[in-house]
């Protein structure tokens, strides 16, 4: 009984590992799980790049299955890659769409032999400089090609587009933010490595969700900043207009993070049947590429209170729980923002040198041509005037 509970153990910590690290936590030099890694690495070996045309998902479903032995079926791998193209998921969109790739309203996208793709060009920073020995790789399944273990990465992408995951034991929920910040961080943090956590707050002022909202309050921002952890409650923004007939109507613009707009405006309706929201006499969804939701009001009602009435019964004000959990040297643990910079910067710092190194060894492997022209050229004439004497052109490798 003893062996069986201590294999079961050893076991179980095996495969909690085994998701933790391969599967549900990003690394933080590079900010993507090993399906998002590999899924972007296989679309830069088909040549899916921003400059050239788009083509089938299916195909990079099918690379990132038959070449990189992903652990999971197809729809694990298309379920990853549309969500990297989804605008109101992604701040910064790593793949382009063609095609219905789903919506804020939670429709789902068609299947992946109908849409298409290819990398935006923000992903090529990503990916720049990757075939100049700048990160590792090891070897696929069969050991028929290769795949990189991080990469390159000339942006901070685990802050740029946050990360979300369920691993064994542990969660990892970390926001967007602007990039303009993070650069400007990043230069922080590079000019003064001692710059303290105020320093940063200064710079970065807080998540910048791709669906928008307004954050209330600064107290949650500033726990997340130092610990890693923390709280921040987001309100969709909703502005008031004066109708033709006198009556005046709601308008919500943006949602908070993750909110699902058709579900919104289907509990909006409820409360208006339920009398909880009396004031209300129409409800339309107009929204296209942009959300607009109307909320007509009766004539003498009161906006500011329907509004309130909407934040506190409604998702238009939601909470946004930080969890920013990554893999640091390949240990999970829990990252602060200026813990998330260093470790980028160390990760740029390698990159760089090993590029600058992979540089002078085709340098130095070229050294010998170019002293070879050299020699050549302070013996000009000698040489014109053997290949001149010379019976035929054709080289035979052997010295005269």
């Amino acid at each position: 009984m003893l062996f069986r509970s201590e294999e079961m153990r050893k076991s179980y910590l095996d495969y909690a590992m085994s998701v933790i690290i391969g599967r549900a936590l990003p690394d933080a030099r590079d900010g993507l799980k090993p399906v998002q890694r590999r899924i972007l690495y296989a679309m830069l070996r088909e040549g899916l790049l921003h400059n050239r045309a788009f083509d089938k998902c299916a195909g990079v479903v099918g690379e990132v299955l038959k070449n990189y032995h992903h652990p999971h079926g197809d729809s694990s791998v298309y379920d990853t890659l549309v969500r990297l193209a989804q605008n109101w998921v992604m701040r910064y969109q790593l793949i382009e769409p063609q095609g219905n790739f789903g919506s804020v309203d939670g429709d789902p996208p068609a299947a992946y032999r109908y849409t298409e793709c290819r990398l935006s060009e923000i992903s090529s920073e990503l990916l720049a400089d990757i075939d100049e020995d700048t990160v590792d790789f090891t070897p696929n399944y069969k050991e028929s090609t290769t795949e990189p273990t991080v990469l390159p990465c000339a942006l901070p992408h685990l802050l740029m587009n946050g990360s979300t995951g369920i691993a064994v034991g542990m969660t990892t929920n970390i926001p967007p933010h602007n990039l303009a910040e993070l650069v400007e961080a990043t230069c922080l943090i590079i000019d003064k490595p001692r710059a303290t956590v105020e320093d940063l707050e200064k710079v970065i002022i807080g998540p910048d969700f791709p669906t928008g909202g307004v954050i209330n309050g600064k107290e949650g921002i500033k726990q997340y900043l130092r610990t890693g952890r923390g709280i921040i409650r987001v309100r969709g923004v909703a502005h008031t207009e004066e109708m033709k007939n006198g009556k005046e109507q709601i308008v919500l613009t943006e949602l908070p993070y993750n909110v699902n707009r058709s579900s919104l405006v289907k509990h909006i309706a409820d409360l208006c049947a339920e009398k909880v929201l009396d004031e209300v006499s129409d409800l339309r969804d107009e929204s296209d590429e942009n959300t607009r939701v109307v909320i007509e009001l009766k004539r003498n009602e009161n906006p500011k209170v329907v509004i309130n009435k909407l934040y506190k019964h409604t998702q238009l004000e939601d909470t946004f729980h930080y969890n920013m959990v990554a893999l640091v040297d390949g240990i999970p643990q829990t990252v602060s923002l200026k813990l998330i910079l260093e470790e980028y910067v160390k990760h740029r710092v390698e990159v760089v040198r090993r590029r600058t190194e992979y540089d002078l060894r085709k340098a130095q492997d070229r050294e010998h041509i170019l002293l070879g022209l050299k020699k050549a050229l302070d013996h000009i004439d000698e040489i014109i005037k053997l290949i001149k004497a010379s019976k035929d052109t054709a080289f035979t490798g052997k010295a005269a």
